[in-house]
């Protein structure tokens, strides 16, 4: 697939972590040419995605769920590694087992106050996945306009489930021998060589032979006789303070490096993993007009070899020196088709999908790009800025919400994006749209890449944003106030 003349989401070798390449012959580790990186045989690790398919977690279940999640990261992470080693040693079938036991428990806690999600137990097998393959499953479609993934596909899911269950005993067939007819093609090729895992040389373009492809919110502002037009943009500083850890409050609370990468805070000084609302309602917060929300995002690392010992870190294969943002910039935008509504406070979304290398596309979302050049959105790729252009990212998150719940199971069936047009789905209605946009100074050419799990291989495609809205009812107000009447307010 090609977006500006340039082929997206091909796969290869590495740059700066762990090792991903099956190399034939006797070449020393870390020392692989640019052809040997391209010419390689590189592989990791796909398994399905649990967290995505919880639909009702009961607060009884809680922990238990977060605590198996983590664990299930935390197996697919050794049973990389152990791949990497180039042992040829079977990997799959006792990751299926670990994995296996995991699920029941997850599933055991949630039956305890809801209907069994049976399903679930379907989803132990994993198999290993050629790394040029793009961008998982469902492949990639980066011709069409980047917009899409936030405006367009995004309500597929029930569709996607339905063909996800009628496909899984096959897919589960297959799996075991598939893995074990790889990994012997591994131990013949000689094992898996080097000290590198992600981002390959392909994960990069220049951003001068991109073409435009940004012209419709949230990079163009709605537009319309009936379009809630205003703005209002927050500001909690560049996270000066320094507010990093490997949590993930939304997805794993009460586990520590539950998210197995770092995140980058500002806004809420308090949040970590055992951040409840209470915590969140009584806390500081670096945001000057006194709104005690939650944004939080991977760090950026530049590819510098330091190596933190640290969860989070180079321990989650995670290596390079964290870069500070330049700039932070959080704005809510309105709709394109009429008046946006008060959210929740405590209401959490997540935009973008931390495993879309493996998962596939569907709810991959964050744009990448240069500052003088952001009419050019790169889904899937990382850019090449001119000297003096900052590289930007990018996280519009879902601006339609179901009217009753603060979180979901899988923490996105509470929230969707309008279609192209402005629309919410039936049953849903709009509500302010945040955009986090982040830039950052970066050292010229391949330099930097974001945290990711290993077996995601750093890839551009996997970076994902995170919001819990702790903003008092009166700011909240003033927000939509500002929004519905045109108004540019901060």
């Amino acid at each position: 697939m090609l977006i500006g003349g340039t082929a997206l989401l091909l796969g290869g070798g590495g740059l700066a972590a762990y090792a991903t390449t099956a190399l034939a012959g006797n070449n020393t580790p870390g020392t692989m040419s640019g052809h040997q990186q391209h010419t390689a045989s590189a592989i990791t690790i796909s398994c399905p995605d649990v967290g995505e398919r919880l639909r009702t977690v009961p607060r009884s279940a809680q922990l238990s769920v977060s605590k198996g999640l983590s664990s299930l990261d935390k197996q697919v992470h050794d049973a990389y590694h152990k791949m990497m080693g180039g042992s040829g040693a079977d990997v799959l079938n006792p990751l299926k087992a670990q994995r296996q036991k995991t699920i029941k428990m997850m599933v055991t806690a949630i039956a305890k106050n809801t209907k069994r999600p049976s399903y679930l137990l379907k989803m132990s097998g994993c198999t290993t996945k050629p790394v040029d393959e793009g961008a998982g499953a469902g492949g990639s479609d980066s011709t069409k306009s980047v917009q899409d993934g936030w405006y367009q596909g995004q309500n597929q899911t029930q569709g996607a489930d339905q063909n996800q269950d009628q496909n899984q005993n096959q897919d589960q067939q297959g799996q075991d021998q598939q893995g074990q007819d790889q990994q012997g093609q591994q131990g013949q090729d000689g094992g898996q060589q080097g000290q590198v895992g992600g981002p390959s040389p392909d994960d990069f373009v220049d951003i001068n032979n991109v073409q435009p492809n940004a012209d419709a919110p949230p990079f163009a502002a709605p537009q319309g006789g009936n379009a809630s037009t205003g703005t209002f943009t927050t500001e909690c500083g560049r996270n000066e303070d320094g507010h990093f850890n490997s949590d993930n409050v939304i997805v794993t609370p009460g586990v520590s490096n539950g998210a197995h990468h770092t995140h980058d805070y500002v806004g809420n000084k308090a949040t970590d993993a055992f951040s409840d609302d209470n915590k969140l309602a009584a806390s500081d917060t670096t945001c000057d007009n006194g709104d005690q929300s939650t944004h939080y995002w991977p760090v950026l690392r530049k590819l510098d070899g330091n190596a933190e010992q640290k969860p989070g870190a180079a321990q989650d294969a995670n290596v390079g020196t964290t870069l500070t943002p330049a700039t932070v910039t959080l704005t809510f935008r309105g709709s394109q088709v009429g008046q946006v509504e008060a959210m929740p406070r405590f209401m959490k979304i997540i935009t973008g999908d931390a495993k879309a290398f493996t998962n596939g596309t569907k709810n991959a979302n964050a744009s990448w790009s240069c500052t003088g050049f952001e009419d050019r959105q790169l889904k899937d790729k990382y850019p090449l800025c001119p000297q003096g252009s900052q590289v930007v990212r990018t996280f519009a998150f879902q601006n339609c919400w179901n009217g009753q719940d603060i979180d979901s199971g899988n923490h996105r069936d509470h929230v969707t994006f309008s279609d192209q047009n402005g629309a919410c789905p039936q049953g849903f209605k709009a509500i302010p749209q945040l955009v986090q946009r982040i830039t950052y100074d970066v050292p010229q050419g391949q330099s930097f890449a974001v945290d990711s799990f290993p077996e995601q291989l750093h890839k551009p495609v996997t970076d994902h944003g995170d919001f819990i809205n702790v903003m008092p009812d009166q700011l909240m107000s003033k927000a939509v106030d500002c929004i519905n009447g045109g108004r540019n307010c901060t």
